[in-house]
């Protein structure tokens, strides 16, 4: 890149002083202009920028002092040398006052003219770099978006950036040479603690999460950082203080919390974010819903979500399982009856329905309910009414029903077995609960719930599991779901005696660690097949004494059986 030339201004009413300026200069690598008088000089200063202006001081009838007060108008760093036809003290004086970089007597000598040329044109590119780099830190400092306060020794504000101003509701030229402490008196002062802190100490101060309240009601939650400003020398003249807006970031931390657990359902997978908004809708709508679902993934913790988040909460959830009753007792139960209904009917009793006024009805195992039975909630859903056993008279109800069952109702329509007008009554709204292995990421957040809970309810500080036991757990069927992972918890809980759950306080016969222990008697019944030894290793991730384990032999003989047929990591890829 070709370097430019440093651009130079000749003024002086002299035709030959203009020339021999001009020859000097162009002959050192200057762009020379000239120009006669006032009104020539500013025609080209304002068409062109100069690095350096020689300056006659007398120009005919004008003064170069105008000239000069003009340049300075233009807050350029252009630098002006003042030329005098005789060495007059008082008129150089006023010259360098009025912000000339020097002057020069008449006759100018070649080696003087640029002497003083090289100096001014150094002390501009000085000037030039020192303004680059305020512009530069100007810029960064507006673009961060973290509000920025300087803080001198006295505490007063030197300086705020752009987002100070976003952020804090403050007025810049209001600020600036103000006390820190009376901008901060409308606010809970903390910011100011980590400002004097940083000032008295001479070192970094952090303070996170605080409440914000300069501009109520807007509150918001802030972190703030301040640290001291010390230069190359040593000399400490402050503290820079910043402040970074966390609302939004607590907010999201905070949603991510709740989406991690709703109500008393935990999970983060997209199938349990997909059920945490549907129980959202249905929370203005008295729709039936059908919940479906293997036994133990939480129907009925999606029952009672959904009628807690309903219009209906502040009236009961009532819950039946149908398949603990027999027919005439679910009848009874679901409906009510009357004195003498039946043999044992003593007195007159309520029904669930009748009960549920205003509320919930929660029907867990719908599926293996009898044709009658079938039918009578048929007519529940449709007429809004029932009459109870013994008793024609119709009662009115305004209940919402929810359904849940682990059977395939469409194959059970298919087989006469249900019947297919009250499976579409009840599924108006539809929840699929996924199978705990369908779902691998929420068993870390479930074994986290679990020992919290048990925790408190054996009075124990369990803190975690072997890595062994959640590899086990990660990578087992789980047909019973999230009940039996519970249960192999709670089990667990009872019998360990130390602050990690082992593979030794499992269940003896948990499926899991049965099929465990077939492999490692599989495998130490044929500890001089390679196959078996190479299994072992890689299930072990290449570690020798967990491999040992799974063999049920010691670290020694894997190291052996490795040596004996020639075993490395890099058959894992063969």
């Amino acid at each position: 890149m070709e370097k430019l030339k440093p651009k130079a201004l000749i003024v002086d009413d002299e035709k030959g002083i203009r020339l021999t300026f001009s020859d000097f200069l162009t002959e050192n690598g200057y762009e020379v202009s000239t120009a006669e008088n006032y009104s020539g000089a500013v025609s080209l200063m304002d068409t062109s920028d100069h690095d350096i202006v020689f300056l006659d001081i007398i120009l005919g009838r004008s003064s170069g002092i105008d000239i000069l007060k003009e340049i300075n108008r233009k807050e350029s760093n252009c630098q002006v040398i003042m030329i005098t036809g005789y060495p007059d003290i008082e008129t150089a004086s006023e010259s360098v006052r009025s912000g000339a970089f020097d002057y020069i007597s008449k006759p100018v000598e070649k080696e003087e003219l640029l002497r003083v040329a090289d100096k001014a044109l150094q002390y501009k590119r000085a000037l030039d770099e020192k303004e680059r780099y305020k512009t530069n830190l100007e810029a960064v400092f507006d673009s961060v978006d973290d509000a920025i306060l300087t803080i001198d020794t006295g505490m007063s504000v030197t300086e705020i950036n752009a987002a100070a101003v976003r952020l804090c509701g403050w007025k810049r030229e209001k600020i600036i040479g103000t006390g820190i402490k009376d901008i901060l008196a409308d606010c809970s002062m903390r910011c100011l603690g980590v400002a004097v802190e940083s000032i008295k100490r001479k070192s970094p101060t952090v303070l996170e999460y605080i409440e914000c309240r300069c501009r109520k009601p807007e509150n918001k939650v802030v972190s703030t950082k301040a640290r001291p400003l010390i230069n190359r020398s040593g000399r400490f003249s402050g503290a820079v203080l910043i402040i970074r807006d966390m609302t939004k970031i607590v907010e999201m931390e905070r949603n991510l919390a709740q989406r991690r657990r709703f109500y008393d359902l935990i999970g983060k997978s997209e199938e349990m974010q997909t059920i945490y908004s549907i129980i959202e809708d249905l929370a203005d709508v008295h729709s039936t819903v059908l919940i479906t679902g293997e036994s133990g993934t939480g129907k009925e913790l999606v029952a009672e979500a959904i009628h807690s988040k309903s219009t209906v909460r502040k009236g009961p959830l009532i819950k039946v399982n149908c398949t603990a009753l027999s027919e005439n007792i679910l009848e009874s139960e679901l409906f009510g009856h009357v004195k003498g209904a039946f043999t044992g009917a003593c007195d007159d009793k309520e029904g669930r329905f009748q009960i549920a006024e205003g509320g919930t009805v929660f029907l867990d195992e719908i599926g293996d309910i009898s044709p009658k039975m079938q039918m009578q909630l048929l007519r529940v859903i449709q007429e809004k009414e029932f009459e109870r056993v013994g008793d024609p008279t119709p009662i009115r109800i305004d209940v919402r029903i929810i359904a849940a069952t682990n059977r395939n109702l469409m194959e059970r329509i298919k087989l006469g077995m249900f019947r297919e007008d009250l499976y579409y009554r009840l599924n108006v709204v539809a929840i699929e609960l996924p199978a705990l292995r369908e779902k691998q990421e929420d068993i870390p957040l479930l074994i986290s719930h679990f020992i919290d809970k048990f925790n408190k309810e054996f009075n124990k500080t369990i803190q975690t599991l072997s890595e062994d036991v959640l590899h086990l757990f990660m990578n087992y069927h789980w047909p019973g779901n999230i009940r039996e992972l519970k249960h192999t918890l709670e089990h667990a809980f009872i019998v360990s005696r130390q602050p990690v759950i082992t593979l030794s306080d499992l269940p003896r016969r948990f499926p899991g660690l049965m099929d465990i222990n077939k492999r490692e008697q599989k495998m130490s019944t044929d500890i001089d097949d390679p196959e078996i030894i190479l299994k072992a290793l890689e299930q072990a991730e290449w570690k020798k004494a967990k491999a040992a384990r799974l063999l049920g032999v010691n670290r020694k003989t894997v190291y052996r059986k490795m040596r004996k047929f020639n075993l490395t990591e890099t058959d894992k890829e063969n």
